[in-house]
């Protein structure tokens, strides 16, 4: 009778054994650092404990990634305290990576913090949350490099900031790969898909939780006279639980840049409808601004919704990079917007968002930067562009095989913009270019129109990043979608329903879990 107790605590000690997830075992370093994109650097960072797992050592990589966040800071800072020593152009960029580098350590600061609660998993949402952050966080440190590079005049600083750079970048691909194997599930659980219709055709506020709301009309008839203003008087840090701050924006041409920080959350700024209220601006990178630093609208702030309204840069294809709306705002949503440009006309910087019903103007790579960002039922126009120059409607920047990002294009129209329709130019138009090594765009059950060339794509420079790139095309159609004669690169690809169905509102973006607070209308799934 005594043995009955020992048998069954040795068969329950085995069955632990067997369903006890593997990534909570032990785990050397150098097993989960050979996974990673930098084994030796990450061997070389990574503590050699035999009795840890990988959730401790993501914990430990996280938090060694936000002091170096925090250091990095520190360093550009003590380079801008000396301003008088530096270009214009130098301190630009180098604000830029300032507040880059700020993002980075909120971002990493809510990492540690959260997976430090846990060493097994995480609520889905707050995974693909994490995931969306530790991969904005090495969008952000490319961001800053990318400034600095394009900057000639910044030779002394670019050489005293490679360095923590280059090993930031490392430690932070580490530990999103770490994250990813220890709390990202191998099968992640998808939403249930459908079509979601909240918003009236009106774009009615009847479905959506307003805190408050105020108007801005040059006339002096509402609260405010310019846009910047109400966004100051919005309050900070709020949750969305509250509602949003709605700013109503009067038909009207804003001559002003506009910029809704990380404190502003949860703003809904809605206008009397394209090309009625416009916000204009003519920064470029052409007049000494970053392509950054050059949007006429900038927004940050978690939860923004735009509806209704036209943003433009009027700098013309002549300045070159000249970006109408930067964004890097989370679970952020735009529609009924217009955004025109010529080059680098819509900035979709990181972190997830939505456009739905929108149209797009633009020339070279008028569709570019590393969000996880889903196009549906837009309007792509390819305008006539510089003479000699040919126009890519994308050019994602997914650096890292970890990150979460990449550019869906779902129901769309690809067209042509009257001048470029009925110009001799001869221009080129392609659906995109890779700009980084892993770049990742996928067009689905979208109208192609025959300015697409039929190649489809295009090389960003001879044969970089044709191996490691993500093209896929599915069930497009129209006169540019023949794939039969699209480039035969390694990554490129034609691809069935089931793999169209990982680039979806609901899959890619997680929208089920965010859009219906937005009221803007979505489609889950394929349509």
């Amino acid at each position: 009778m005594t043995s009955y107790p020992l048998l069954l605590v040795s068969l329950l000690l085995i069955i632990i054994m067997f369903l006890s997830p593997s990534a909570a075992s032990s785990t050397p370093s150098d097993s989960i650092c050979n996974s990673t994109q930098y084994p030796s650097f990450c061997k070389s960072e990574l503590p050699n404990n035999k009795s840890a797992n990988v959730y401790d050592y993501g914990q430990y990589s996280v938090r060694q990634s936000l002091t170096a966040a925090t250091k990095f800071q520190h360093l550009v800072n003590s380079y801008l305290s000396r301003r008088s020593s530096l270009t214009l152009s130098a301190i630009r960029a180098l604000e830029d990576c300032s507040l880059l580098a700020e993002l980075n350590i909120d971002f990493l600061s809510s990492s540690v913090k959260n997976v430090n609660t846990t060493t097994t998993s995480l609520p889905t949402s707050q995974t693909e949350e994490l995931q969306a952050l530790l991969s904005a966080v090495l969008t952000n440190q490319q961001t800053c490099l990318d400034g600095l590079e394009a900057t000639s005049s910044a030779w002394s600083v670019k050489k005293g900031l490679y360095t923590p750079l280059s090993n930031g970048t490392k430690l932070y691909s580490v530990s999103l790969s770490i994250f990813n194997r220890g709390w990202v599930p191998h099968q992640k659980k998808k939403p249930k898909t459908g079509r979601r219709l909240l918003f009236s055709e009106t774009t009615s506020l009847d479905e959506v939780v307003v805190r408050d709301s105020v108007v801005v009309a040059q006339d002096g008839s509402g609260n405010f006279t310019n846009i910047s203003d109400a966004i100051a008087a919005a309050p900070n840090k709020t949750d969305i639980s509250g509602g949003y701050f709605v700013i109503y924006v009067v038909a009207g041409v804003y001559e002003e840049y506009v910029a809704i920080d990380k404190n502003k959350r949860n703003i809904m700024m809605i206008g009397d409808g394209i090309n009625q209220t416009i916000i204009t601006g003519n920064r470029s990178v052409a007049d000494g601004w970053t392509t950054f630093n050059s949007a006429t609208f900038a927004v940050v702030g978690k939860g923004f919704v735009g509806i209704n309204i036209t943003i433009r840069n009027t700098a013309g294809a002549v300045k070159h990079q000249a970006v109408a709306l930067r964004n890097g705002a989370d679970m952020s949503t735009f529609y009924s917007c217009s955004f025109e440009a010529y080059q680098d006309t819509l900035y979709t910087h990181s972190l997830r968002q939505f456009y739905r019903e929108c149209d797009i103007f633009g020339t070279v790579d008028f569709i570019f930067g590393n969000a996880a960002v889903v196009f549906q039922y837009c309007n792509l126009y390819a305008r006539l562009p510089m003479s000699g120059q040919f126009n890519a409607l994308t050019a994602q920047g997914r650096t890292d095989p970890g990150q979460n990002t990449g550019t869906s294009i779902q129901g769309c129209n690809i067209l042509a913009t009257d001048d470029l329709a009925s110009s001799n130019s001869g221009t080129k138009t392609y659906l995109g270019r890779p700009w980084k090594e892993y770049s990742r765009t996928v067009y689905m059950q979208s109208y192609m129109d025959n300015l697409i060339d039929s190649s489809g794509w295009a090389e960003w420079n001879d044969t970089f990043a044709l191996s490691t790139l993500y093209y896929a095309e599915y069930n497009n159609t129209g006169p540019g979608s023949d794939a039969s004669n699209r480039v035969t690169w390694a990554g490129y690809h034609v691809i069935n329903a089931t793999d169209a169905s990982n680039f979806t509102v609901s899959n890619f973006i997680m929208g089920d879990y965010w859009l219906n607070n937005t009221g803007v209308p979505y489609t889950g799934g394929l349509l």
